[in-house]
């Protein structure tokens, strides 16, 4: 995947063409023109192709005004989505799978904000996301100017030999040959095969703190919505995002910290009981599993979750413990690395729900257990257990006592976390409680993880069982907006530019 300015820094110029020797032989061959000889980006669709241009070309200081306008003449919502991923994927190097690349790995999360937004508000996620865009694409400018080129048409596999070639592809972590295998798989696999391929893939190894995961989860979530007809480019942009090796050697020839739970767990995976999908829930069991996840290693962890299973645990149960150990991490010390031990297991967790392939499916259960103690492992922890929170009195009821509780986040947030749990055991409104949060993410949201790590935390709330789901969502106040941070400049500018 050549990014187009790469052949002229390998030559270095014409000076360095005219030392070669004497090229005037070439004068028996047919010109070309400099734009012939341009190393194009991939094309995309004919109809989507204008709109991905608009957000590519526009400047910052009037994209969302020129998308505005298009919007007010009937520009339609998942035409804007498509054009949104397709620009980020064809623009922005998706390496390190993080950093200015949250422009893709938010585009999901914004859309998730979007759809549980009253109507009023329901643009403000995406438009928020196209300027996330530019930023992202200046910073990509600025590192080299990466831009996906087209497939090597010559080198893409038939439809019977792709599957095989992709998989052994990625099995070297050779990235010339997952890119032509890629392409020839996206045109002819299943959906339900192609993200059981790439969840493997996603999860397999540590590298990026779960960003891997995020982005096949993120990544297909979006093409439900967008259409599979737009899937090569952004299948082209993952397979390459998860051979990064982040500057370690090729991992099929080393032996290294970020592969071992995954190379343990192929082999146990295979160990759990036929009927695991079958277990039953067991408090007990989650209480153990969340011991295992806040004082073990990464080894320990997915021995427990095996023990369990075969113990006939339901799965469910162990979820539990994960998505609360997660929580209990964030509170404990907040900051970047905890808010990405929730969107990973969210993006497990995702995974595990929508695989086909019962291999699959075990395999996430126990490398997201083994993940979650390398979260831990890269801090120092301390503070309260997740499920030793208590309770604190609420001074008001109803909307009045989710104002209050959003107006103690960033003052005493270990007060808020307790509120949110008196609220909820009280039988407060749980979606006040989270339309409240998603507008102070509009109004005061600053960065890609304001969206992804709530869309994430809303969303998983409705997947935990009593009382383990009250504790996680009182947990993640200590990464949500609170009432008194300001307000951004750009929600006015959003706004004014869709009432214009």
């Amino acid at each position: 995947m050549l990014a187009r300015r790469s052949f002229l820094r390998l030559t270095g110029g014409a000076g360095a063409l005219a030392a070669l020797g004497d090229f005037g032989f070439l004068g028996h061959l047919p010109s070309v023109s400099a734009a012939e000889a341009e190393v194009r980006p991939v094309r995309l669709h004919p109809d989507i192709e204008p709109l991905v241009r608009l957000l590519e070309d526009t400047p910052r200081e009037r994209v969302l005004e020129e998308v505005a306008a298009r919007v007010r003449r009937g520009l339609a919502y998942r035409d804007v989505l498509a054009a949104l991923l397709l620009a980020g994927v064809r623009n922005i190097q998706p390496r390190p799978v993080g950093f200015k690349f949250h422009a893709v790995l938010v585009v999901n999360s914004a859309h998730l904000a979007s759809l549980a937004s009253p109507d009023s508000d329901r643009w403000l996620p995406i438009f928020w996301a196209i300027d996330q865009f530019k930023s992202s694409q200046a910073a990509d400018v600025r590192e080299g100017n990466w831009t996906m080129a087209p497939v090597d048409e010559k080198a893409v596999p038939p439809p019977d030999k792709a599957r095989q070639a992709f998989i052994n592809a990625m099995e070297r972590w050779d990235e010339a040959a997952a890119d032509v295998a890629v392409a020839g798989l996206a045109r002819s696999a299943s959906a339900h095969d192609l993200f059981d391929l790439f969840a493997r893939y996603g999860m397999r190894d540590f590298r990026e703190i779960g960003h891997k995961a995020i982005y096949v989860a993120n990544s297909f979530r979006t093409l439900e919505v967008i259409g599979r007809r737009h899937a090569e480019p952004i299948l082209r942009s993952l397979a390459y995002a998860l051979l990064d090796t982040d500057k370690q050697g090729n991992p099929a020839k080393a032996d290294l910290p970020a592969d071992r739970p995954f190379r343990k767990n192929v082999p146990a995976a295979k160990t759990i009981r036929a009927d695991w999908l079958n277990g039953k829930l067991d408090s007990d069991a989650t209480a153990e599993m969340l011991r295992t996840v806040r004082e073990g290693a990464a080894v320990d962890a997915s021995t427990k979750a095996l023990e369990l299973l075969n113990k006939g645990v339901a799965p469910q149960s162990i979820y539990d413990a994960l998505f609360d150990g997660a929580g209990e991490l964030l509170m404990r010390t907040p900051g970047i690395l905890s808010l990405h031990a929730i969107t990973f297991t969210n993006a497990m967790h995702y995974a595990f729900r929508h695989c086909a392939h019962d291999e699959t499916r075990r395999l996430l259960l126990l490398q997201n257990a083994a993940f979650l103690p390398l979260f831990r492992r890269q801090q120092e922890t301390k503070g309260v257990r997740i499920d030793e929170l208590e309770p604190a009195a609420l001074k008001s009821s109803g909307e009045e006592a989710v104002n209050e509780i959003f107006s103690d986040i960033g003052v005493d947030t270990a007060a808020a976390a307790r509120k949110v749990l008196a609220y909820l055991e009280n039988k407060g409104d749980v979606r006040l409680l989270a339309d409240t949060a998603r507008r102070l993410i509009f109004l005061k949201g600053n960065n890609s993880h304001d969206y992804k790590f709530s869309s994430a935390v809303l969303e998983d709330y409705e997947h935990l069982a009593p009382p383990w789901r009250d504790r996680f969502l009182a947990a993640s106040v200590f990464n949500l907006r609170g009432a008194g941070a300001n307000d951004t400049d750009l929600v006015k500018r959003i706004r004014s530019a869709l009432s214009a």
